[in-house]
């Protein structure tokens, strides 16, 4: 049965790989975009269903891809 904290899926945002829970939330907020998704990134933790971790996760997934373009 698959992990929904901490197996990674491919999800609106390209690129992104992230735990089934985490996309959940962001989807929530209307966060769709990379654009979005950097503007949010230094409130994260504040956004409902995402926690110290999962923002620490995210950014760092973030980070990944903004090296990689």
């Amino acid at each position: 049965m698959p992990n929904q904290y901490n197996e990674r899926w491919e999800g609106p945002i390209r690129g992104l790989r992230l735990p089934l829970v985490a996309w959940n939330s962001l989807h929530n907020e209307g966060i769709m975009t990379i654009v979005q998704l950097t503007a949010a990134a230094d409130r994260l933790e504040r956004l409902p269903g995402i926690g110290l971790n999962m923002a620490r996760v995210i950014r760092e997934e973030l980070a990944r891809v903004s090296a990689a373009e």
